[in-house]
């Protein structure tokens, strides 16, 4: 049976809301979760016999047999248009599931920032808390992509916190880390800027036209930080997070200038993400890089100011064009990354220009799956053609969750992406 579980995706352990049964731990873990109802799919079920036909009720194979034959088999090209509605209604639905729990993970996360000046206790449970609930689906059998979302829904702080979050931990997952120091990793980058919150919202984000006094104010949210998580209390692990987010593996950072032998674990995957998110998402007055900008400016520029395995995997996790990078593919079409797997990523999903094809059924194209294209070059959003970044439609903010690959791996078929 195929089932849907009217719950939210933090509030159960199954990788997805929507699933097939096909064990009896599956149904013990239902029950275990006291609900009076899921919702049956039967359309999606596997059904041996068929359906039994009520009396009264005349079977389909009933029908007369010249009534079949008058009905006009389907021409290729609308046996062609209907797998495509399939494949578009697929992919929505994913791209819909996904950005619903990247909301609830946001709105659990205003949650614990609105409760950090009244009850800061209360803040780290839940914290802690989101940060569990996002580990369990990451351990979840399965490989996992990084997505792009459409959705620019909530403030700056929270989507910096959850984009950083999200890819700490499946850098930390990718590692080999181990739970606890997970859940270091994923509570300690979702708090990692909270200092930010005892200070005026213009040294929020640094500037090239600071004053060394308004630097100092700046720095001063990582002390800030700390503070805040001894009140809560964070552990050691998280706290560390806090401590040493901006500083680097050649002792340039701040606040202590130590060196990596001093950075814990965590803390050298929260510090290499948290420079790559801001990069891609600066501040009000900052120039943002493209994905595949930040990525080379952190291998050609920076390679000495980070843990260099970790370097290496985040750019093997990640891919040379990220999620959000503008690309050129070799068939000369222009095209925006999605999603990228993994395991694979040089072969990523792009959403791709197509002037033939309207903008609401636009053409997901999976590269794994047409090994005679891949991509040509990067472009710069101002480089786009204006037909084309109208149609792309760059987002002013990366923003990035994580889900299963066998929910995204919807492709359209191999004859529709070959004819643009």
């Amino acid at each position: 049976m195929f089932i849907r579980l009217e719950l939210g995706w933090l509030s159960h352990p199954f990788p997805l809301s929507s699933f097939k049964i096909t064990s009896v731990d599956q149904i013990a873990t239902l029950r275990g979760l006291g609900l009076e109802r899921v919702i049956w799919l039967p359309e999606k079920s596997d059904v041996d016999d068929g359906p039994s036909v009520p009396d009264g009720v005349t079977p389909a194979a009933a029908v007369p047999a010249n009534a079949a034959a008058a009905e006009r088999p389907p021409s290729d090209a609308e046996r062609q248009a209907a797998e495509r509605r399939e494949q578009l209604a697929a992919q929505r639905q994913a791209m819909q599931q996904c950005e619903a729990r990247y909301d609830e993970a946001s709105a659990a996360l205003r949650q614990v920032n609105a409760l950090l000046n009244p009850n800061p206790v209360s803040a780290a449970q839940q914290a802690q808390a989101l940060a569990r609930a996002m580990l369990d689906k990451m351990l979840a059998e399965g490989e996992l992509c990084i997505r792009l979302l459409s959705s620019q829904s909530g403030d700056r702080f929270t989507a910096h916190a959850l984009n950083v979050t999200v890819i700490s931990m499946l850098m930390g997952r990718t590692l080999g880390l181990g739970e606890s120091e997970l859940l270091d990793v994923g509570t300690g980058a979702l708090l990692h800027d909270i200092g930010k919150l005892d200070l005026p919202t213009r040294v929020h984000h640094p500037e090239d036209a600071f004053s060394s006094t308004e630097l100092k104010a700046y720095r001063e949210h990582v002390a800030l930080g700390v503070t805040r998580g001894r009140q809560m209390p964070l552990t050691e692990g998280a706290l560390l997070v806090l401590a040493q987010h901006h500083e680097l593996a050649d002792g340039t950072g701040f606040p202590q200038r130590i060196a990596l032998d001093r950075m814990t674990p965590a803390s050298r995957l929260v510090a290499l993400i948290n420079r790559y998110d801001n990069l891609c998402n600066p501040g009000p007055r900052g120039i943002a890089l493209t994905p595949h900008e930040a990525v080379s400016v952190l291998f050609a520029q920076s390679r000495s100011k980070f843990d260099l395995p970790v370097l290496s995997g985040f750019i093997r996790m990640m891919g040379v064009y990220p999620a959000g990078s503008l690309v050129q593919l070799t068939d000369e079409r222009y095209a925006m990354v999605v999603q990228v797997n993994s395991s694979r990523p040089l072969k990523p999903r792009v959403l791709v220009h197509d002037n033939k094809v309207p903008r609401d059924e636009a053409l997901l194209l999976d590269l794994e799956q047409h090994p005679d294209m891949g991509i040509r070059r990067s472009v710069q959003p101002a480089k786009l053609p204006p037909a084309a970044a109208v149609y792309l439609a760059p987002r002013p903010r990366v923003t990035y969750y994580f889900d299963t690959v066998a929910a995204a791996s919807v492709d359209a078929p191999a004859e529709l992406a070959e004819a643009g």
